[in-house]
């Protein structure tokens, strides 16, 4: 089996599988600029803390105001389910971004983030790869047809927590 590896090692060919990719999000009435500000906002309940990582200017800026938010109850049980519903608005309002996703095939999609062994493998190679497990699984989602590509709204909202 091939493997992507969309962190360091194949980043120039596939940056649009980061959450940094500039893809924006409508939820909720507004526009999220790339799905790491949408993620980052979801940690918090609070709204203005929610604006303000809408608002951060980068997505790198918006990881640092995420680690700093109030957050929200079972946010650490909860997170991959917000992940992967982040993931899903992402791709189901970029039609282009989701054929590219079902192109991959069967390769197994690695975030080889040296920094992060829950959403990537980590330094060792060893990690949960969180990220691209939930990529293969919205994948297998979007060629099975239980997911399709849409503008409109999931059926869960950030403002509804």
């Amino acid at each position: 089996m091939t493997e992507i590896r969309f962190f360091a090692r194949d980043r120039a060919q596939y940056p649009w599988l980061s959450n940094f990719f500039p893809a924006p999000i409508a939820e909720a009435g507004k526009v999220w600029p790339t799905a790491e500000h949408l993620y980052q906002a979801c940690k918090t309940d609070v709204p203005g803390e929610r604006e303000r990582i809408r608002l951060t200017p980068t997505p790198g800026a918006a990881k640092r105001l995420g680690r700093i938010v109030t957050l929200r109850r079972g946010w650490l049980e909860e997170r991959e389910s917000w992940m992967a519903w982040v993931l899903q608005l992402k791709f189901r309002q970029h039609a282009d971004l989701a054929a590219r996703l079902v192109a991959t095939g069967d390769s197994r999609l690695v975030e080889d983030s040296p920094w992060d062994s829950y959403w990537g493998i980590g330094r060792d190679g060893r990690g949960r790869n969180t990220l691209g497990v939930l990529l293969m699984e919205l994948r297998e989602a979007f060629r099975s047809g239980r997911v399709r590509p849409s503008t409109t709204r999931g059926v869960a909202s950030i403002a509804e927590g």
